[in-house]
């Protein structure tokens, strides 16, 4: 149950958080958290990245950077710009804005977007698998043609059952923590999306990847990862953390009307310490490189957006107990 006052900080936020408040928090019906969810493309934050959009279609002018990077004393400093189109598209997606707000992008993307690698077409997707994950949800949400996409992921699974960014350069051949969690992400966005569900068999081999290793440990020593498990951040890009997996196990929850599993036990307790004695969640350091603008605080100050996700995986797995 969420203390009142911590209910009240949620709610007082932007269209792009305080509709999944109400609909995952409050309790609220479905005209009142629709009606917020319908505001995210005309105030805030989704309002603002809408107003940067190019009359090509992208944003910052590439597909994964912005262009010009390469070359650029940028591309020397930590990290990366946030500012491009995949990024761009992943945010007005996850935080609910409307396809219809979008119409023609798909096919400005199609006729004037390549990717940095190879100059591949956007909605074919290159060989990155956290990219292509993006690409696949967002792809379907704006329904671009992503069957390339669909038949990639499952031929691209690694023998563990996962799958790993590195792995097409031929540097790994052990999935990776982050790189599973975005393809099973990716995967499920898409099914909900578009009802195919040809991919849910590649999806349940990730999962179940991480689910053997109990979302934090490694097979081979039963040591923890890596300190990101416990480094909650928002947003998270691409990285992973104990949370973030939760996050997308509850969603699978809700999607195929499963209960939780219960090797995410260990990982729900390390989410619930790091609740503070106030109700809520700090953000830790957010990734380097430059964005459009702000959507969180600064590190060590109390985040609205890991609390919402805290919180709704908590009382998530204490509804099932």
């Amino acid at each position: 149950m969420t203390d009142q006052r911590v209910l009240d900080w949620l709610l007082d936020s932007d269209p792009a958080l305080r509709w999944q408040v109400e609909r995952d928090l409050a309790g609220a019906g479905p005209d009142v958290w629709q009606a917020t969810k319908a505001r995210v493309a005309t105030e805030g934050f989704g309002a603002r990245l809408l107003a940067e959009q190019g009359d090509d279609g992208q944003w910052a002018g590439g597909a994964f950077f912005p262009a010009g990077f390469f070359g650029s004393p940028e591309a020397d400093e930590p990290g990366q710009p946030w500012v491009a189109t995949t990024w761009v598209l992943k945010d007005l997606r996850e935080w609910g804005v409307d396809a219809a707000t979008l119409t023609g992008t798909a096919d400005k993307l199609a006729a004037n977007s390549r990717w940095e690698y190879e100059d591949l077409p956007y909605w074919g997707g290159e060989v990155d698998v956290c990219i292509n994950s993006y690409t696949l949800a967002s792809g379907a949400w704006l329904g671009a043609d992503v069957s390339r996409l669909v038949g990639w992921f499952p031929e691209h699974r690694l023998a563990d059952g996962g799958w790993n960014c590195e792995a097409e350069e031929g540097d790994s051949v052990r999935s990776s923590f982050h790189s599973t969690l975005n393809a099973a992400r990716g995967i499920l966005a898409y099914e909900r999306i578009t009802g195919d569900t040809s991919m849910r068999d590649a999806r349940h081999g990730g999962e179940e990847y991480l689910l053997s290793r109990r979302l934090m440990f490694r097979a081979t020593t039963g040591q923890p990862v890596g300190d990101f498990v416990s480094r909650f951040v928002y947003p998270n890009r691409h990285r992973y953390s104990a949370l973030t997996a939760l996050d997308h196990f509850r969603d699978v929850s809700l999607v195929e009307k499963t209960v939780p599993d219960p090797r995410l036990s260990e990982a729900v307790e390390l989410v619930r310490a790091a609740r503070q004695a106030d109700g809520t969640w700090l953000q830790t350091t957010p990734l380097p490189g430059r964005t459009w603008f702000d959507v969180d605080v600064p590190e060590r100050q109390p985040s609205r957006w890991l609390t919402l996700i805290g919180t709704r995986v908590l009382d998530w797995w204490d509804a099932a107990a």
